[in-house]
C-alpha cells in the first residue's frame, strides 16, 4: 500500500465521542473511531457504574451499552445489560449457607423483554422447600415489578437497588437472608422486535 493511501485512510478516520443513555445521564462513555458511519452502529461499550459515577464502591457492577444512533461527531447508546462481576459474587458466598437463583423473563408495560436474574444468599443452609419458596418469591416479585413499570423504570430498580432490597424484605421471612442481589439484567427483545415475534407467532398457528 502507497504512503498516499495510508494517509488518506488516516484523514478518513473520524473520532466519535460515546454517550451513556439518558438515564445515565449522558455520562462520555469514552470515545470509538470510524472510518464510516454505519460501522458504529451495534458497536457495544462496556464501562461500570463506579467509572460512570466516579464512585470506585460501584466497581463490582459491569454496565454493557450498545450505539443505536450517531450525530455529527456524538455517539448515543441504549442499555443492553447490568451484570455483577464474578470476584464479587464469588465473595458473597459462604460455607453451611445456601444459594438461590432464578431467571426470570418479563415483559414491561412498554414492551420491552428483558430477563432478570436475582440471587438470594441465606445466613445459614435453608431446605429444599425454604429454597423453592424464595425462588417463588423473587420470581413473583421481579413479575409484578415488571408489569407495573416501563423498561426505564425497571433498569433504574435494578441499578439502584431497590429491586433486590424488596425481594430481600419479603423473602427474609422464609428464611433469614443474608443478601438478595440481581446479579444480572439483560435486554433480549425491544418492542419492535417483541411485535414482529408476535406476528410470525400469529402466522404459524394459523
Amino acid at each position: 500500500m502507497s504512503e498516499r493511501s495510508v494517509s488518506k485512510q488516516k484523514q478518513q478516520k473520524r473520532w466519535y465521542t460515546v454517550l451513556a443513555p439518558e438515564q445515565f445521564g449522558r455520562e462520555e462513555l469514552g470515545s470509538t473511531p470510524a472510518t464510516e458511519v454505519e460501522q458504529l452502529y451495534d458497536r457495544q461499550i462496556e464501562t461500570t457504574l463506579g467509572e460512570l459515577r466516579s464512585d470506585a464502591g460501584e466497581n463490582n457492577t459491569k454496565l454493557t451499552f450498545k450505539i443505536n444512533d450517531v450525530g455529527s461527531d456524538t455517539a448515543y447508546t441504549e442499555f443492553i445489560k447490568h451484570e455483577l462481576t464474578r470476584d464479587y459474587m464469588r465473595s458473597l458466598v459462604r460455607r453451611g449457607s445456601s444459594k438461590v437463583e432464578a431467571f426470570i423473563t418479563v415483559l414491561t408495560t412498554d414492551d420491552y423483554r428483558v430477563q432478570i436474574q436475582p440471587v438470594a444468599l441465606t445466613t445459614k443452609s435453608a431446605d429444599e422447600s425454604q429454597e423453592k419458596a424464595i425462588r417463588r418469591t423473587m420470581i413473583d416479585m421481579v413479575e409484578e415489578t415488571a408489569t407495573e413499570h416501563t423498561f426505564e423504570d425497571l433498569i433504574d430498580s435494578v441499578v439502584e437497588g431497590r429491586l433486590s432490597s424488596a425481594i430481600y424484605n419479603e423473602a427474609k421471612t422464609i428464611y433469614p437472608l443474608r443478601r438478595v442481589e440481581i446479579q444480572k439484567a439483560t435486554l433480549e427483545a425491544r418492542p419492535e422486535e417483541v411485535a414482529a415475534e408476535e406476528e410470525t407467532s400469529v402466522d404459524v398457528e394459523e
